[in-house]
């Protein structure tokens, strides 16, 4: 082949691969020595995570009074209720502690608290207790007017919401043994058929020292019992393996409070 015939043999073929990949059908193969080339995986696509289901919405107890301070006399069962606030490290001590010893409890959370530790409304849920709400800023409600006793219901159940897809299953009024019966329609009203009072009070946040949280409780608690106690305070998660032991000697089992009811 004389010089000319290559130069010509080499525009052609140059101009050939040109017009291949403007159309798109194909390119220079892979480098000698190169990496192979990639191919799409083959298959079904990996699952999408999946979504966490909403949480348990508040229910009607027929035959239950509209402020609800213990279940069932002639059962087995009583209910550890937490006001949900303070060190998120108690929370989880307690949870743990409480699983440990197959308890279920119910939690009624601030709505503050639950800004600051979003996390702990799914932890709560995922360990199979109760979740429900003890106001936005734990107010004295007692000393509000409606509109104001209102927007702190309605402002902690929009945070539930938010987290769980849920308002709460119960509703507690902070700072606040009894409900007035005004507190009652109020919480109604916000979408709670019954607000969870209790018979008896653990005393913790006086912080007395765990044996003495252990007495109180041990002394006075009996079936149907709804028990106050908090996170936040070293001597109620110091206390709590002594008083679930004590729970289990006497055959009773501490459950949510929806199961206490149920």
């Amino acid at each position: 082949m004389t010089p000319i015939d290559r130069r010509r043999a080499l525009r052609t073929g140059a101009g050939a691969a040109a017009t291949a990949l403007a159309l798109g059908c194909g390119g220079p193969g892979p480098t000698p020595g190169g990496p192979p080339p990639r191919t799409p995986p083959s298959g079904p696509p990996s699952p999408r995570p999946a979504a966490a289901r909403p949480a348990p919405a508040p229910r009607r107890f027929p035959g239950r009074p509209g402020q609800i301070t213990h279940g069932p006399r002639d059962r087995d069962r009583v209910a550890l209720t937490f006001h949900g606030g303070g060190d998120p490290a108690t929370a989880r001590a307690i949870l743990a502690e409480a699983e440990r010893a197959g308890a279920r409890i119910t939690v009624l959370a601030v709505g503050e608290w639950l800004d600051e530790h979003p996390a702990l409304a799914r932890r709560i849920l995922d360990g199979g207790h109760d979740l429900g709400n003890h106001t936005q800023h734990h107010r004295t409600l007692t000393e509000l007017p409606d509109a104001g006793v209102l927007a702190e219901i309605t402002a902690c159940a929009e945070r539930l919401r938010r987290l769980t897809g849920s308002i709460g299953t119960w509703f507690r009024p902070s700072r606040t043994h009894i409900a007035t019966p005004s507190l009652v329609r109020l919480a109604q009203r916000a979408g709670y058929p019954h607000t969870l009072a209790y018979d008896l009070d653990s005393l913790d946040f006086t912080s007395p020292g765990a044996t003495a949280v252990i007495r109180t409780v041990t002394g006075q608690i009996r079936r149907g019992s709804v028990v106050s106690l908090h996170f936040g305070y070293a001597d109620t998660v110091a206390a709590m393996p002594a008083l679930l032991d004590d729970l289990h000697r006497r055959g009773l089992r501490a459950v949510t409070t929806t199961e206490l009811l149920s």
